[in-house]
């Protein structure tokens, strides 16, 4: 009986530790500190997937990064006039096309505020995280980070093999002829092929566009790099693709920099900070980051995602 009475306080725990991490999750962080006189540095945490909506993760699921989350964030930034710069730390394999596009477009209005963004990159910042990354003013890189994987991948499966070998079979009804395009039960047909390479082609194009327009490179030059391939943070530098090699703590400094902060600048954590991190002392996923040593004051569809990550 004692076991049990523990275990069914354990389980009421979790529930309502998740239950309030849900309802929670996109308060603002706490302990920001104000009036610091327009010298302070913003941090905003890319990590994980990233997804269009709200950021997700916590105790029971891993991080994604969602546009709107860091919309706001960015908003928050530029209504501050304590923060004169933003430092994006990336730490993401990419994702979303339409959110990378969302956050890069946000990223371009926050600059034109006269206030500057400069993107850190982490373990990863591929793809999706390099087309947000392109829209900032200086990419400083670990050495060790994995970047890059500039284009566009879409993945549909087949199944129809298995449904004829347990005997089951599908039914479709639909209004045109390509209404259950990339349905697994049945092959493609050339012309659907077709279809979703011109859907591909055209997000690539896209893509290599802003990259060019970002970088200040040519859109040939950048084509050149756009093989889907992924670079070191060395590599990309040596390309072209990164502005500088360094951590977290320098490029921190690189933004307090240009924005003409002197001395040691002030930094402001706008990632919100859910329940659950403050229940568990900053122990669960997302909040204890790597660059905590900074004394922070408290779908389907095309993707942009490097190919190991396509399941």
């Amino acid at each position: 009986m004692k076991k049990k009475v523990i275990t069914g306080i354990i389980v009421l725990v979790l529930v309502l530790s998740v239950a309030l991490t849900a309802i929670f999750k996109d308060l603002p962080a706490t302990d920001r500190p104000t009036q610091v006189l327009g010298n302070a540095v913003g941090i905003i945490d890319i990590t994980g997937p990233i997804v269009s909506g709200g950021s997700g993760g916590g105790f029971s699921s891993d991080p994604q990064a969602g546009s709107t989350a860091v919309i706001n964030q960015l908003r928050e930034a530029a209504a501050n006039p304590d923060i004169q710069a933003v430092v994006l730390y990336l730490n993401s394999p990419g994702g979303s096309p339409a959110a990378s596009l969302e956050i890069g477009n946000e990223i371009q209005r926050f600059r034109q505020q006269d206030k500057q963004v400069v993107a850190y990159m982490s373990d990863m910042a591929a793809s999706g995280a390099y087309w947000i990354a392109s829209q900032t003013d200086i990419i400083v890189a670990n050495p060790t980070t994995m970047t890059g994987s500039i284009g566009v991948v879409m993945q549909t499966m087949e199944w129809h093999g298995l449904q004829n070998l347990i005997g089951l079979e599908t039914n479709t009804f639909k209004s045109g002829p390509h209404k259950d395009i990339g349905s697994p039960c049945r092959d493609i047909t050339a012309i659907e092929a077709n279809i979703f390479q011109s859907m591909i082609d055209d997000i690539y194009q896209q893509f290599i566009t802003v990259v060019a327009e970002g970088r200040n490179m040519e859109l040939t030059e950048v084509k050149k790099l756009a093989d889907g391939r992924v670079y070191t943070g060395r590599q990309a530098f040596e390309l072209g693709l990164v502005d500088e090699l360094g951590d977290m703590k320098q490029a921190v400094q690189v933004a307090a920099d240009l924005a003409g902060i002197e001395g040691e600048p002030h930094i402001i954590n706008l990632t919100p900070v859910s329940f659950w991190d403050e229940f568990m002392g900053q122990m669960s996923i997302g909040s204890k980051s790597p660059w905590s040593y900074l004394n922070i004051k408290p779908h389907y569809g095309p993707m942009l995602l490097p190919p190991h990550y396509i399941k």
